[in-house]
């Protein structure tokens, strides 16, 4: 065999050995991805946000204000809840509010569950309001600021999930091509070696030949 078949033959052994350490390797990786719990992260991702929510505190009291999100000169209902801020036990007392923004507006306080408080009115206008609340409790007496109270703003939109990277094995378009050129390197491979042989065998007889006839 001359130097240079013979190092076509080491070429396409090397390229052979690389294609099959490469699929070897990328069926590991695709292995070791279908192993992961996917589900796990799924289910950690808490629902949407249905609620906004602004609060305040002060040596004497906390507050927290709910509510879903409101329009301008439509109705809006508020949930208020009031808690000692030392205990955090619910208050009941005397509310009143107003806004600073514009003091013709009107709000009604109602009592409902322990420390919780409907306040009902409406906004003229969407843009951001504040709360200057005022609560009696037997002795005790303090006025709070509630700021932030977003008039037309919307919830924001959960992400969708990222999609996930699917596996080169995941498509039996992206498999096909693999399996063939792995395929075609093998047969190329066993076809040199053939040859290889052939030629080998042919060099021996040759050479018996030329050995006989100088005897």
């Amino acid at each position: 065999m001359s130097i240079k078949q013979k190092t076509m033959m080491l070429t396409l052994r090397r390229k052979t050995l690389l294609l099959l350490l490469w699929l070897l390797l990328a069926a590991a990786t695709s292995w070791a991805h279908g192993g992961e719990d996917h589900g796990a992260a799924a289910a950690t991702a808490g629902p949407a946000a249905t609620t906004f929510s602004v609060a305040a505190l002060s040596e004497k009291f906390e507050l927290l204000l709910r509510y879903e999100p409101l329009e301008k000169g439509r109705p809006a209902h508020l949930r208020l809840f009031v808690a000692d801020y030392v205990t955090n036990a619910p208050v009941r007392g005397t509310i009143t509010i107003t806004s600073p923004e514009d003091k013709s507006l009107k709000w009604t306080v109602a009592p409902q569950d322990s420390g919780a408080y409907l306040v009902e009115g409406a906004f003229p206008a969407n843009r951001t309001y504040s709360f200057a609340v005022n609560i009696v409790e037997g002795k005790r007496a303090d006025l709070l600021l509630l700021q932030g109270i977003a008039v037309g703003k919307k919830l924001p939109v959960a992400a969708a999930p990222a999609a996930e990277n699917p596996s080169i094995f995941s498509s039996w378009k992206t498999l096909l091509p693999l399996v063939g050129a792995f395929g075609l390197g093998m047969a190329l491979t066993a076809f040199f070696l053939r040859r290889r042989r052939l030629a080998g065998g042919a060099s021996s007889t040759s050479a018996a030949s030329a050995y006989e006839n100088q005897a």
